[in-house]
């Protein structure tokens, strides 16, 4: 048999000698339920080419490119007639029950119960299409058991408990509306609109819809009404790194992604959702994103308490002064080592009694002594060291889990370990700056004196780790 010896041939010789996979994707266009879709979207009016279904090895599945996409391009535009608002569910048989209830539903129930009602009527839906591809499951904190909540970091824990907590909510407050939708259904509503169901549909609209502003309905709450569900066009997964513009165009009533840089044929599209760090994904999507340019680990505030010395009488005073300037929110540890805001909190609690005239000053950058900066890198250090201990002790204990855990709990052990394990090296990296720092004597004009190269302070609160580290190192 004859050897291939074109360019093809070459590329593909070359990508299996360094031991990548050729096959980029594997196209989902023949599965009846993806058939079934475009078939029904195109009655809407909307039909792609240029983007189909595939099943990626990275991410899942996604949309993969049928033809290069160049800078400027629009990706996708979809129909208004192909989005799920709460026009839609006002139209639909509920909505005379929504127009009567009071108090009114918000919007967010609104498609939620809307989402469920549909689910149940299966073959008999409009929206059957759409909703055979929707997730059967999450791998959002909502799904999560106290067992696997315990291994989230703590900044996190305490809101994923918040979100199961939201979703309980609404499914009591939801009951005496259910309760009325009766005669619509053969089954008791009772066992239509469980708490599974709501969570499914809370997490469906949370994780899945786009932005878009609508005319608030006189028979729905006064909270934001800016939930649409997009089909197909949801298919397409997050990168941290892509730049797209999108939105509702009023003129071709679309709404509409189009690509700031465009990319490759037979490739996968991508969006982005914001610049969120790793521990947001997790939150709201249910996954954490490799090499994310965001990405932190948090310091709960309650740490500080743990390691700040009891004989410190003014410490809770400094803690709400330091609340009440907003220093106790985001205090990160990032790859290039711990935050500006942290530290300047870090260097506040390591004030002395006397020094009760320089908080001010300290929370606008400036050094007071240098047995003050040497106390606050120590601080520092032992912070990031048992975060360290921490992470190591909730991945030892997720391996455990792992043994004999059944597909649904192996998916969402699998989210918790990659954002440990992303938050383990971001420590290690964190640990080595501190590690580096060596307090140099603080000159006695340079004192009191805010001289961070005039960085802006809203620049500063989310955190500048690297203006940190160089303020550290010169004895600022």
């Amino acid at each position: 048999m004859r050897n291939r010896t074109g360019r093809r041939a070459r590329r593909k010789r070359r990508r299996l000698k360094s031991g990548q996979d050729p096959t980029r994707a594997v196209s989902l266009c023949h599965k009846s339920q993806y058939v079934e879709l475009r078939r029904w979207l195109k009655e809407r009016g909307f039909s792609s080419r240029s983007l189909v279904p595939a099943l990626f090895s990275d991410t899942g599945r996604g949309l993969m490119t049928m033809k290069p996409v160049q800078a400027g391009d629009v990706l996708i535009s979809l129909p208004e007639t192909c989005l799920l608002t709460t026009t839609t569910v006002l139209s639909s048989s509920i909505g005379e029950y929504i127009r009567r209830w009071k108090p009114p539903l918000s919007p967010l129930l609104a498609i939620c119960v809307f989402l469920i009602s549909e689910r149940h009527l299966g073959s008999q839906s409009r929206w059957k299409p759409y909703i055979d591809v929707l997730p059967k499951s999450y791998t959002c904190p909502a799904y999560f058991s106290d067992s696997v909540v315990s291994l989230l970091p703590g900044v996190l824990r305490k809101k994923a408990l918040n979100q199961r907590d939201a979703v309980l909510e609404m499914h009591c407050s939801s009951r005496g509306f259910t309760h009325t939708l009766q005669p619509l259904f053969a089954q008791p509503v009772e066992d239509i609109f469980t708490c599974d169901a709501i969570r499914w549909a809370w997490c469906t609209v949370n994780s899945r819809t786009v932005y878009v502003q609508r005319c608030q309905s006189p028979f729905l709450s006064g909270d934001p009404d800016v939930y649409a569900m997009a089909p197909y066009l949801d298919l397409l997964n997050h990168s941290p790194v892509v730049q797209v513009e999108a939105g509702f165009n009023q003129a071709t009533s679309c709404y509409e992604i189009r690509s700031t840089l465009g990319c490759k044929r037979f490739t996968q599209a991508f969006i982005c959702y914001g610049a969120h760090d790793s521990q947001r994904l997790l939150l709201e999507y249910g996954f954490v994103a490799p090499n994310n340019p965001h990405r932190v680990v948090y310091v709960d505030p309650d740490l500080l308490q743990k390691f700040i010395t009891g004989t410190d009488k003014q410490f809770s005073h400094k803690l709400l002064y330091l609340k009440d300037h907003h220093f106790l929110e985001n205090l990160t540890f990032g790859v290039e080592g711990p935050s500006w805001k942290l530290m300047t909190t870090l260097r506040l609690l390591s004030l002395g009694p006397e020094q009760y005239a320089s908080w001010k000053t300290v929370l606008l950058g400036a050094a007071v002594s240098q047995d003050c900066e040497e106390r606050s890198v120590h601080l520092a250090r032992i912070l990031c060291q048992h975060l360290m201990e921490e992470n190591a002790d909730a991945l030892e204990r997720l391996s455990l889990m792992k043994v004999d855990a059944d597909l649904s709990l192996t998916e969402q052990l699998s989210v918790v370990e990659s954002l440990r394990r992303e938050e383990q090296k971001i420590l290690g990296y964190s640990f080595e700056v501190l590690r580096d720092i060596h307090i140099q004597p603080i000159l006695p004009q340079l004192m009191e004196k805010v001289i961070l190269l005039k960085i802006p302070h809203s620049k500063c609160e989310v955190g500048t780790p690297k203006m940190a580290a160089i303020v550290l190192r010169i004895g600022i």
